[in-house]
C-alpha cells in the first residue's frame, strides 16, 4: 500500500530540488519488490494509478551525448523519435552503470530530478494529458507525483513524442 506524503524537507536530491522550486508535489512511497519484472510497473501497481501517468525515466547516449527520456511505463522508448528531439543522429540505451555513476542514482530509481550531472532531458508528450504524472523520486519504492509542466520547466525538457506503445 504506498502512502501519501506532502511536500518533504530533506529526503532524496530529487524531493530536494522539487521543495527548493516551490513546486506543488505529492510524495508515493511502497515496499519495492526486488523480484518485480517492472520498476514502473511495480510502482503503478502500488500506487493503483494508470502506467499511462507512471513515467519511467531513462538514460540514452544521443551520439555520444547523455540523454534522459521520459516515457510512460506501459510502453517503450523509441530511440530514433528521441535523437530526433535533440537534433541527434542516433541514439543507443547508455551503459547502467554510466547512467547511475552520472546521475547519482540507481537503476530503477533514476529520477529526472536532483541529478548529479544536468543532462539534457527529453519529456513525452503524451505527459501533456495529464494534470499530473509520477516519476520516480530517487529510490527504488519512492516515486513524486507532480504537473507535467512543472517537471518540463524544472527539467529543461523538450516536449517530443518518444514513446512508443
Amino acid at each position: 500500500m504506498a502512502k501519501k506524503t506532502k511536500k518533504q524537507s530533506g529526503g532524496t536530491p530529487a524531493t530536494v530540488a522539487l521543495t527548493a522550486a516551490g513546486v506543488d508535489h505529492t510524495v508515493h512511497s511502497y515496499d519495492h519488490d526486488p523480484s518485480h519484472p517492472s520498476y514502473g510497473e511495480e510502482a503503478a501497481e502500488a500506487m493503483g494509478v494508470s502506467p499511462e501517468r507512471v513515467f519511467k525515466t531513462l538514460v540514452a547516449d544521443v551520439d555520444g551525448t547523455l540523454t534522459v527520456a521520459v516515457v510512460p511505463v506501459a510502453g517503450s522508448l523509441d530511440l530514433k523519435a528521441l535523437a530526433s528531439a535533440v537534433g541527434g543522429k542516433r541514439a543507443a540505451m547508455a551503459d547502467p552503470a554510466l547512467a547511475e555513476r552520472t546521475t547519482g542514482y540507481v537503476r530503477g530509481g533514476i529520477s529526472p530530478l536532483g541529478q548529479r550531472k544536468k543532462l539534457p532531458t527529453v519529456l513525452d508528450a503524451s505527459a501533456t494529458n495529464h494534470s499530473t504524472i509520477c516519476v520516480s523520486a530517487g529510490r527504488r519504492g519512492l516515486e513524486v507525483e507532480l504537473n507535467p509542466a512543472d517537471l518540463a520547466q524544472l527539467t529543461e525538457a523538450v516536449l517530443a513524442p518518444i514513446g512508443r506503445d
